[in-house]
């Protein structure tokens, strides 16, 4: 099991709905023998510049223990993910994820 930082931006919706993505990559980590060891939700930001045409989005941060085929799945169900602007997965150190 390795230690990954994985973070996304979600377009601006409503909470419910921005819920159900966060909850759907939640289950999909777990389905797939992964563990989130720490969820971090920074909110709604203005970026820097727009994606997708969207000026705003919520930022998400997972700390993830898990094998590299549930970060290959993951990775792929967020590129076809229209709720998703950007994302970016990196294996972290084991000394920051405990931290």
């Amino acid at each position: 099991m390795r230690n990954y930082e994985v973070i996304f931006i979600i377009r601006a919706m409503e909470e419910e709905a921005t819920n159900a993505v966060v909850d759907k990559f939640v289950k999909l980590i777990a389905a797939n023998g992964g563990k989130i060891t720490k969820e971090d939700r920074w909110g709604k930001r203005r970026l820097a510049y727009e994606i997708k045409k969207e000026a705003e989005g919520f930022y998400v941060l997972f700390y993830v223990t898990c094998e590299p085929a549930c970060v290959a799945e993951v990775d792929r169900v967020m590129k076809i993910t229209d709720e998703i602007l950007k994302h970016m997965i990196v294996r972290s150190d084991e000394k920051e994820a405990q931290a």
